[in-house]
């Protein structure tokens, strides 16, 4: 997938997961995972690193997401297959995430600063969005407490992800170059 396939990809199988919670129903985010998957794995050069970030996509979402309804600090619609654990749709959205970043996101491999960055401000406000929109995620009351959980949490994910895409790939992603003038 090229840049522009990969990020509007990502963001289709958000909102259908999304909107398909607030619906009650779990299988139109993993159907859209499904396609972007196998797109990604049909057109990518990455088979192995994409298919290791998947894998550590979900143990991440069980980690972040399941924490936060274990915690009492979150709670999901459409928590399919449980209501204790991190719900498929919302697993299906790490996975599409993770894919990324062997392709729209792959210039975060070598600024894993800015992965922490956007990681820590994107993630909560994609959740906020989300449960102001759709409903599909319950804070519990003061809500800035699960927001911040979930802004440590993607600030440490996003650079985790960036960093074993870029461990991970047979393809060099070039750092940024020297400033002129300066010694290498």
């Amino acid at each position: 997938m090229k840049f522009w396939s990969s990020l509007v990809g990502y963001q289709l199988v958000w909102f259908a997961a999304v909107i398909g919670a607030g619906h009650g129903l779990a299988w139109p985010g993993i159907a859209g995972m499904l396609v972007y998957a196998t797109c990604q794995l049909a057109v990518g050069r990455q088979y192995q690193a994409d298919l290791s970030l998947m894998l550590t996509a979900i143990v991440l979402g069980l980690l972040l997401d399941g924490g936060l309804i274990r915690a009492g600090l979150a709670s999901y619609a459409t928590p399919w297959p449980s209501a204790a654990m991190a719900p498929a749709w919302i697993l299906a959205l790490w996975v599409t995430f993770a894919l990324t970043f062997t392709q729209s996101l792959a210039w975060l491999q070598t600024r894993l600063w800015w992965a922490a960055l956007l990681g820590g401000i994107g993630g909560p406000l994609a959740y906020l969005g989300a449960s102001r929109g759709w409903h599909v995620v319950t804070f519990a009351a003061p809500a800035w407490r699960g927001l911040l959980c979930l802004a440590v949490g993607w600030a440490i994910a996003t650079p985790l992800l960036a960093w074993l895409a870029r461990r991970w790939s047979n393809v060099a992603i070039p750092a940024s170059a020297p400033v002129q003038g300066r010694a290498s």
